[in-house]
């Protein structure tokens, strides 16, 4: 077997995107979510996709938007749950690891990852799912029970 290159351009990025969503959308799991409720264009939305990966991956600084908001959207429509999340990084990780190797390809690994938990976060602390709340100024808050009791 041939070598796997890096992510080294936009090209390769959409080649990722194509990969990954392609098994998404038949994905027992994130299939009806991306097919059903999102309803989602892939050709219309895969510039827009591939601007956030392309500044995330290779700093382009080509995206100007906020990812949270249509996820958030989504949620309060189906709630995204754990799994989902977790099977997200599941066929992300399997995407990326078929075509590419090197320290882009590990920082997309890494980005992914760390996108999926904050946006779990986050829409688990808007829905009230959390153990943690939103404080007034939407910093998240630990409730108080789950404060460590003074025994002394």
């Amino acid at each position: 077997m041939a070598e796997r290159p890096d992510i080294g351009s936009r090209e390769d990025i959409i080649a990722l995107l194509e990969d990954f969503y392609a098994k998404a959308f038949a994905d027992d799991l994130l299939g009806p979510v991306f097919v059903d409720v999102a309803q989602m264009d892939l050709a219309a939305h895969l510039p827009r996709l591939a601007d956030f990966w392309e500044t995330t991956l290779l700093r382009s600084g080509g995206y100007r938007g906020n990812a949270l908001e249509p996820h958030r959207a989504l949620h309060a429509e189906s709630p995204l749950t754990a799994e989902h999340f977790a099977r997200w990084m599941e066929l992300w990780s399997a995407a990326l690891e078929a075509r590419f190797a090197g320290p882009v390809a590990d920082r997309a690994a890494v980005q992914a990852d760390r996108i999926a938990r904050a946006m779990r976060k986050r829409l688990e602390i808007a829905d009230g799912s959390s153990p943690w709340s939103a404080a007034p100024d939407g910093r998240p808050e630990l409730p108080l029970h789950t404060l460590p009791r003074d025994t002394a």
